[in-house]
């Protein structure tokens, strides 16, 4: 190998190095994560968050033990517009006045609120 094509050779291979560092650091600067905003609170979220409430509900005696011996049901759905909605888990029982209890969340988990008729 001639000195000429050595010293090409390692020009070359600097040039190359160096675009392969370029490209990676910009890809590294140019990326990031995912959404900068919080997903969507979703049906599992609010089945938990409600029955954290719930137990405590039923902890603090504001519901009796009824409530927890005699649960048949647990629903979760959707309440309102598409664009503006609530998130609703209602718990009930096979017995007693009232049936149901029911927990509204907004959108982003806040709690709203819980009332008997799911108004």
């Amino acid at each position: 190998m001639s000195l000429n094509s050595r010293k090409n050779m390692h020009a070359f291979m600097g040039i190359f190095f160096l675009l392969y560092i370029i490209l990676i650091f910009t890809s590294l600067a140019f990326s990031h994560g995912g959404k900068h905003v919080p997903g969507e609170f979703t049906h599992l979220q609010a089945l938990k968050k409600a029955t954290d409430l719930y137990d405590q509900l039923i902890g603090k005696r504001k519901l009796d033990q009824s409530w927890e011996n005699k649960l048949s049901q647990v629903g979760v759905f959707k309440r309102g517009a598409d664009d503006k909605y609530e998130i609703v888990v209602s718990f009930a029982r096979t017995e007693g006045d009232p049936k149901t209890v029911y927990i509204f969340f907004d959108t982003s988990g806040k709690y709203v609120g819980s009332n008997f008729t799911g108004e």
